[in-house]
């Protein structure tokens, strides 16, 4: 790889819950090992597993009950976020003693710029002792995907697990990213790679050989941009402090009359949230805290806000959580402003579905699954099973960013 062009890493622990798991108890090692929310119902949800039980075919937001059918001999732990959160630190401090420029994306994957931190080592030598470094310290597998620029790094780092270094060039991306189904390209989710497949697009390479007018008609700037992405071009920097801007989107309105109509209210949020939804599309970004401004007709403002389990996106959602905040903080004095703000935002493109344990259950409710599954199994006989959304499972998002809010806060406290 040419030192004139920049060197990124992208390091991604492969099935980092259970292989913390397995490291504190090494009797486990060489058995198929899931890890679910609640093991003693047979209702509980796989959060991740070992790679001996998804070779028996245990998948991630499958049902223990259907994981056991699977696989009889499946050993399901509760997780243990200490334990997690503790190998993650090491994990990303041996990363920060070979360049200050780590961004970590979530609690078990971050990148690296290298460029100027090599030497005349080989890049995949590099690699190749922080890979060993991790296995003797902390006993926990990972893959390195070595390439000119993140998205190409993120790419590589999925073709070998686990325990791969895998270098992506830009001239190979022809023979080994354009070949790849569609839906394997990051940043393409289920319903992106269902509206491209509709104009028979179904690889990269047919993506990064489609015109760029077609896409930006069908996804907006995404559709660019995802056409960038699949010709190896990504000029985003590995920034250490990029996962700590949480910034907002708001928007807020002075009305035309002090209002106590909460029906008249209620369309006013209506409005704010429709713009607050349409920016953040524009921005291509996901919220998981709503904020609501209140300001009487005598100036006193107050605000309220709502953490949320998962990330929305919506005018409906949105404005839902809005009139909320709103029912449950007015102290029904008159109302000279409103304002409505979307917080804790992430980029579309830097987050998987992120859920956890408890959103697993609540989705599968909400879906009725259970069910279904039944249904069709007593129908259709039992190896016929309705797939879940091909999501790849995250820790709940505010465990994650507590976890990089510390990382963030050590980094300072040690310069």
């Amino acid at each position: 790889m040419s030192k004139k062009g920049r060197i990124i890493y992208h390091v991604d622990m492969n099935s980092f819950y259970a292989s913390v798991e397995m490291a504190y108890r090494p009797e486990l090692k060489g058995k198929p090992v899931a890890i679910a929310g609640n093991p003693e119902e047979r209702r509980g949800i796989v959060v991740t597993s070992s790679y001996e039980a998804r070779a028996k075919g245990v998948k991630t937001t499958m049902p223990l009950w259907q994981a056991y059918s699977h696989c009889p001999s499946l050993i399901v732990l509760k997780p243990n976020f200490d334990r997690y959160r503790e190998a993650s630190r090491h994990m990303f401090s041996i990363l920060s003693e070979i360049t200050p420029y780590v961004q970590p994306v979530s609690i078990d994957e971050g990148y690296m710029d290298v460029t100027d931190y090599v030497n005349e080592e080989n890049p995949i030598q590099v690699a190749e002792n922080i890979q060993k470094r991790i296995l003797n310290e902390l006993d926990l597998p990972c893959s390195i995907g070595i390439a000119p620029n993140k998205f190409l790094a993120k790419m590589a780092s999925d073709m070998k697990k686990p325990m791969g270094i895998t270098v992506l060039r830009k001239r190979e991306i022809k023979h080994k990213l354009w070949i790849l189904p569609i839906e394997e390209m990051y940043g393409v989710g289920e319903k992106t790679a269902d509206k491209l497949k509709k104009i028979d697009i179904e690889t990269i390479g047919d993506l990064a050989t489609k015109d760029v007018l077609t896409l930006k008609n069908l996804l907006g700037i995404n559709g660019e941009r995802l056409h960038q992405r699949a010709n190896g071009i990504d000029d985003r920097p590995v920034d250490p402090d990029a996962v700590h801007e949480f910034k907002s989107i708001g928007n807020s309105t002075t009305l035309p009359y002090d209002m106590t109509n909460q029906t008249e209210i209620f369309k006013v949020l209506n409005q704010l949230s429709e713009k607050v939804a349409a920016r953040m599309e524009r921005k291509d970004v996901v919220a998981e805290n709503i904020q609501l401004m209140i300001r009487y007709y005598d100036r006193k403002t107050i605000t309220r806000s709502k953490q949320l389990n998962e990330f929305i996106e919506t005018k409906d959602e949105i404005s839902n959580i809005a009139k909320r905040l709103f029912q449950q903080h007015w102290n029904e004095d008159p109302v000279r402003l409103l304002g409505v703000t979307a917080q804790h935002l992430t980029p579309r493109e830097e987050m998987a579905k992120q859920l956890d344990l408890f959103n697993y259950e609540k989705e599968a409710e909400k879906e009725e699954l259970y069910v279904a599954m039944d249904q069709i199994k007593e129908k259709y006989g039992k190896d016929a099973f309705i797939k879940l959304k091909d999501t790849k499972a995250k820790m709940s998002t505010s465990f994650q960013k507590d976890f990089l809010s510390e990382f963030r806060e050590n980094k300072k406290g040690k310069s």
